[in-house]
């Protein structure tokens, strides 16, 4: 499906919508200075679309018991589609891992994972993981500080 074309006031939308997806149809509108009705047909387009692919909610992994974000770098002993598969296949299952990437570079695979602790990773690590067929390597790196963090895209 080709990119829809967006226009400023999609785009405004988009942008407090990535603020605040609690915003009212009411409030929204006004902020992106519209009347509700456009405003709500707007915003279904644009979900039907896909350029706004879900609604969520965010936390904070420190108030929630997860305080160690490690990122691991994954290479595998082949890089066929039958290994990169079986690897995504049981990536996804993992709560643990929040983010899984194919890389090109050193690694095959770039995983951002949080847990509550050091012994939680070296389960997650040890037990799971490391049994995933074809693994050749697991390189970890905590993350000491978040710098910064957005889940709000550019447009």
């Amino acid at each position: 499906m080709p990119h829809p074309k967006l226009d400023a006031i999609d785009k405004r939308i988009l942008h407090v919508l990535q603020a605040d997806a609690k915003i009212t149809n009411a409030e929204l509108a006004q902020r992106v200075g519209l009347s509700a009705s456009p405003c709500l047909a707007r915003v279904r387009a644009l979900e039907a679309s896909g350029v706004i692919s879900r609604h969520v909610t965010l936390l904070d992994p420190l108030k929630v018991g997860l305080a160690v974000s490690v990122f691991i770098q994954v290479s595998l002993e082949q890089q066929v589609e039958k290994s990169l598969n079986a690897f995504q296949a049981a990536i996804i299952a993992y709560p643990e891992v929040m983010e899984c990437y194919l890389m090109t570079g050193d690694a095959d695979y770039l995983l951002r994972v949080v847990v509550a602790d050091v012994q939680a990773l070296e389960r997650f690590i040890v037990e799971r993981l490391s049994k995933i067929k074809g693994v050749a390597s697991i390189r970890s790196s905590f993350a000491l500080k978040q710098v910064k963090y957005e889940t709000a895209l550019p447009v």
